[in-house]
């Protein structure tokens, strides 16, 4: 069964970057867009879908494959698995940021600039790669 989870895990997973890859994108062009017109419309309709259709349930469906995982091969004791769960905690407040300013977005209240949502798009990224280190090379 571990097999199974784990592949479940992955693909949540990679999912889930999808989207917090692509969003921060999305605002992006979105911040470049004036408030109340066509184009910032379809901006929140698509960021609204994209964060409630694939985002959320992406990142609940991480969190219980990749707990289920953890708790099958008695990885809570690791170290290594403690540094990983701080990103990856580190990784669910960024979502929540993201879902905050898509709220923002919606109200017409934005305040951010293209650059500071060019900047932020890295965060995911740079997460990743230190959780894909950690569970691969398990250096302590």
């Amino acid at each position: 069964m571990y097999e199974w989870i784990k592949a479940l895990h992955v693909m949540s997973v990679i999912s889930w970057m999808a989207v917090l890859l692509y969003l921060p994108r999305l605002y992006v062009y979105h911040a470049g867009a004036e408030a109340g017109s066509d184009k910032s419309e379809t901006f929140k309709v698509m960021e609204r879908r994209l964060l409630r259709g694939i985002g959320n349930p992406a990142m609940i469906a991480t969190w219980i494959f990749g707990l289920w995982a953890a708790y099958d091969a008695y990885w809570f004791t690791a170290g290594w698995f403690h540094a990983k769960m701080a990103l990856v905690l580190l990784m669910t407040g960024y979502h929540m940021v993201m879902a905050r300013w898509r709220k923002d977005f919606e109200a017409d209240r934005n305040t951010r600039t293209e650059r500071f949502y060019r900047f932020m798009n890295e965060i995911p990224a740079v997460l990743m790669v230190g959780i894909v280190i950690l569970v691969i090379v398990k250096p302590f």
